[in-house]
This record gives C-alpha cells, structure tokens and sequence, in this order.
C-alpha cells in the first residue's frame, strides 16, 4: 500500500501523530507538509491568536497555500490527512489546503482518512472536513481524533500555556499539554487496522473497526457545549469582520472584548452548562448523536 500523508504542525505535535499512526502500517508512506502561504507564530501572541478567530470560524482563509508536488504521489492508494482545530474549526491552513484547486483535484475519487490531534472538540471540525471532502468528491473512510485527555478547564491551562508561552511539559500542578505521549505511541494500532482493511479490499467497515479500538474518545457533555459555542462563534466573528480583514487595528478593541468573552465563559458559564447538561442528559439522545457524530 502507497499512503500519501498532508499534514499541518506548528508545534510538531500533527506530525508525531502521523509518523506514529504510520509506523503501525507497511509498505511507501511520503510525508507532504501542508505550508501556508501566510506563516503562522508559535508559540503565539494573544493579539495574534485572536486576530485569525473571525477567518477560521467563518471558514474565509485569507491566504492559501504553497504549491505542492503531487507527481509522487498521484498513484497512492490511500490518503490521510492531518492536523488540529482552531476555535472550534479546522485551522486556517487545513481549510486553505482543502479549498485549493489543485488538492481538490488530487482528491477527486481518492480513499481519505482525517486525522485530528486536538484538545477536545472537534465535532464541527470533522463535520467540515466532511463537507469540504464531499464537495471534492473524495471518499472518507475513515476519521481518528486523538485529544487531550485532562478535564476540560485542565486542559483550558495547559493549552495556554503552551499557545502562548511554548511550554508543553507539566508542572507540579498542571499535566503536559496536548495529546499525551502514550496516546501518540498507541496511535500504531490504528495504522494496522487501516493497511488490514486495505489488504482485505474492503475499507467499507474501516471507520467501525477503527471506533472499535478506540479511534474516538466520545464525550457527549463537552460536544454539548461545543455546539453552543459554535454557534456563539459565528455571531462574535461576524460582529468582529464588521471592522475589517485579519490584520486590520480597527478590530482589534472587539477582538479582546472576544478574549474576555471566552475566558467568562470557560471558567464561569461552563461549569453551571455542564450542570444543565447532566440533569438533563436522558433528553440529550447520547447514543443517537455518537452514532451520528462519529461514523461517516
């Protein structure tokens, strides 16, 4: 089996989980990085990190991506695709990867397996890659979410501190940040699960086979506030484009009344939601939604 693997990482993190998935999988992996024509810092600036809010939630890349060399990779027969979510969407570049002319032609008919390294919400992400694979006439067969693991306002902090000060290893009172290295080590398994598919000619059952060893780490309670959120996202990045394109100092009094927003809502509002959520949680269909959420 030939894999061709496009992969996002600022901080290495993507590519480690990719590297990792393939070692469990035999036969010609080439690796192709997915870089954006607009460079991205990291560790990050809050100014910064903000400044792409309003882009990435309304799906508007304001740059694309520089060209990729396809000619080793045109007779793969698998593709897997990798990368993390920004604000509760696929990343700039991994929207600008999938929007790109070229890519979509590249895809057009190919076997596709979205890979997303992420702290924990990733539904609307994986609902646009979806979409974004569909209209591209690819086929997904497959979808693995590796997040962090650590509580929810945990792994608020520990995130932070690695965006914006570059420090992923834990303290004394925080966990490392990010998917952990037992996580990525394990992530083999499933590239063995995928080449077994593969070898059987029959990547029908892949998604479940890959579910059924772990592939999706279901939390119904933070998917719960994910969607909200997301819908909250849309208003605020509307409310900020009013002011002008990513980079524009007229947005940026708007941009940090977004900051404060979201730090009141993680520690303040999020509790009490997730309240909510368990007293009403026979209402909330969990196993319908999972069904739903986590097949293709």
């Amino acid at each position: 089996m030939k894999t061709a693997v496009f992969y996002y990482t600022q901080s290495g993190q993507a590519l480690d989980v990719a590297k990792s998935l393939c070692s469990g999988m035999q036969g010609d992996v080439v690796f192709k990085e997915i870089v954006p024509q607009q460079a991205f810092p990291f560790p990050w600036d809050k100014d910064t990190f903000f400044d792409v809010f309003p882009e990435t939630r309304l799906g508007m890349p304001p740059s694309g991506i520089q060209p990729i060399d396809f000619s080793d990779v045109e007779d793969a027969d698998l593709v897997m695709v990798v990368g993390q979510s920004w604000f509760l969407s696929p990343s700039l570049p991994l929207q600008s990867f999938f929007i790109d002319q070229q890519v979509r032609d590249y895809l057009k008919g190919k076997d596709v397996v979205f890979v997303n390294a992420c702290r924990n919400m990733w539904l609307m992400t994986s609902r646009k890659v979806k979409a974004y694979l569909k209209d591209a006439e690819a086929n997904l067969v497959g979808q693995i979410i590796l997040q962090d693991r650590a509580p929810n306002l945990v792994s608020v902090l520990t995130i932070i501190r690695w965006l914006m000060y570059g420090k992923k290893a834990g303290t004394g009172l925080l966990p490392d940040a990010g998917v952990s290295h037992q996580d990525i080590s394990d992530a083999s398994r499933f590239g063995q699960i995928i080449e077994s598919s593969w070898k059987n000619k029959d990547l029908s059952h892949l998604q479940s086979d890959l579910l059924s060893a772990g592939a999706i780490q279901y939390k119904s309670s933070i998917l719960f506030m994910e969607k909200t959120g997301h819908r909250m996202f849309g208003f605020w990045a509307k409310f900020i484009r009013r002011k002008g394109e990513q980079g524009d100092v007229r947005r940026r009094f708007r941009t940090n009344f977004f900051y404060y927003y979201l730090l009141f809502v993680l520690f303040l509002i999020s509790p009490f939601a997730l309240l909510v959520y368990y007293l009403t949680y026979p209402l909330h269909r969990v196993g319908y939604h999972k069904d739903i959420d986590c097949n293709l």
